[in-house]
């Protein structure tokens, strides 16, 4: 008998969709068997969430049992001297960097945020802004537990089929229960970080194919107000790892973000200000006034900057979301082979100033493509842009997204599970292709029931 008591009202990161689920948060392999057992029994679904960072309904599922797998958070080895550590898959990219650091390594593959855990990080097998040269965080693991609904517990690496379907397969094949992960060595806590303003989008790629065979990171921010001959316009940010011939024999510095801003305001109330700016003229305010910064005193500078703060914007502002309140805001990226991506984004940034519905943050990187089943990645570039949800703009803005996903696919384009709200069945089966087939096979054979499944599941017909 499901008790009651677990009823919670989950929501993706984005805060657009929400649902009632059974939530459990298991410690152990036999714990979550245990939840299988009782979706037969009760005839219900299961939906795998880690940390909740997935923007739209990729961790979420209506009256479903719901895996939280937060609690498996244990760190079961860790060898300094080949940089590999083992551990379950609750743990956080957080907890891989602070245990790490100090032995001078980093992980291979951070998200915008220290906060996903290992498990959820590998269900939409995330990017960086090194997607370029190190690919995708699945591209860096070892060897991998997976518990499927069958009860069946599988170890895989990379020379099984099956490893490239559980990775990136948004939780909808087994349950990832530990990760042999292999870790990054760094000879300092700091990076040197080249600051560089665009003019508009042809500055921009000429950036980007400047440092691609030098940088260990890039990425650029781009004005979505902009028109004209400025439209495109941002700033490029290029990052390199420091040398340990440079530095002596010092390896971590304080990683910490500050609480305060200027030493005096705290940035957990920042969110409140941004919220008297989250509209269209204060958003092109902001965006003007970011230009005129990294066009003048940040421009064409080099400066040291910790990896975390380089790393995890997202978590520079505490509850920066929360300024997107009431109706929250889905975050649409789009990844475009290198020869068409220049003239879709611009046309992407044109489609949303004829709505009225400009991106209040645009973000520009540089990818390559992978073997995994779901993946996003192309040898190109992608745009993410997030775009404020209010009642009276939901269906116009669903309108734009769709008019944007047939523009992306009809230049070759891909998309990630972590960030969509808006694909539709159809979208998901273009440019999937010939691995949608390949993952319903795996599908019937190591879940036959279909007892995993997730709203973006349905939507999307995956299963």
């Amino acid at each position: 008998m499901i008790s009651p008591q677990r009823i919670t009202r989950v929501a993706g990161y984005g805060m657009t969709q929400a649902a009632d689920a059974y939530v459990y948060r298991p410690t152990s392999v036999e714990e979550i068997r245990s939840v299988f057992e009782e979706a037969r029994a009760s005839g219900r679904k299961v939906t795998l969430r880690g940390a909740g960072r997935s923007y739209g309904d990729g961790n979420i599922g209506a009256e479903s049992l719901l895996i939280d797998i937060t609690r498996m958070n244990r760190i079961l080895a860790w060898d300094s001297a080949s940089g590999i550590i083992d551990c379950e898959s609750g743990v956080t990219i957080e907890n891989l960097w602070r245990y790490c650091l100090e032995d001078g390594y980093w992980p291979p593959v951070v998200t915008g945020t220290m906060y996903p855990t290992l498990g959820g990080a590998l269900g939409m097998n995330v990017h960086g802004k090194n997607n370029y040269c190190q690919g995708t965080i699945g591209e860096h693991v070892v060897d991998m537990d997976v518990l499927f609904p069958t009860g069946e517990l599988k170890t895989l690496t990379n020379e099984d089929d099956l490893f490239y379907a559980v990775i990136s397969s948004a939780g909808l094949l087994g349950v990832i229960t530990r990760v042999k992960l292999k870790m990054h060595r760094v000879a300092s806590g700091n990076l040197d970080v080249w600051a560089e303003a665009a003019k508009n989008w042809d500055e921009q790629f000429a950036l980007f194919e400047k440092y691609e065979h030098d940088a260990d990171y890039m990425v650029s921010w781009v004005d979505c107000f902009s028109k004209g001959a400025k439209a495109g316009r941002g700033q490029f940010h290029g990052a390199w790892y420091k040398q340990r011939e440079d530095l002596g024999s010092r390896v971590a510095s304080n990683q910490d973000l500050p609480a305060l801003i200027l030493g005096i305001f705290p940035k957990s109330v920042l969110w409140r200000e941004l919220k008297l700016f989250c509209n269209r003229p204060g958003m092109r305010l902001l965006n003007a006034a970011k230009q005129f910064a990294s066009s003048t005193i940040g421009n064409n500078k080099m400066h040291d900057q910790s990896l975390v703060a380089f790393s995890f914007l997202l978590d520079y502002v505490p509850d920066w979301r929360r300024a997107y309140e009431p109706g929250g805001f889905i975050q649409y990226q789009t990844f475009v082979p290198k020869e068409h991506a220049k003239a879709v984004f611009a046309q992407q940034i044109r489609l949303q100033q004829e709505y009225n519905l400009e991106s209040f943050l645009g973000v520009l990187k540089r990818h390559r493509p992978d073997r995994f089943f779901f993946s996003h990645a192309v040898d190109g570039y992608s745009l993410a842009l997030d775009f404020k949800v209010t009642e009276k703009n939901k269906a116009k803005l669903w309108e734009l997204a769709h008019k944007m996903n047939d523009l992306t696919l009809k230049n070759g384009g891909r998309f990630y599970f972590a960030k969509d709200s808006t694909l539709r069945p159809e979208d998901a089966e273009q440019y999937l292709g010939d691995a949608l087939h390949k993952f319903r096979v795996f599908k019937s054979e190591y879940d036959p029931e279909g007892l995993l499944s997730s709203e973006l599941a349905r939507r999307l017909k995956l299963s």
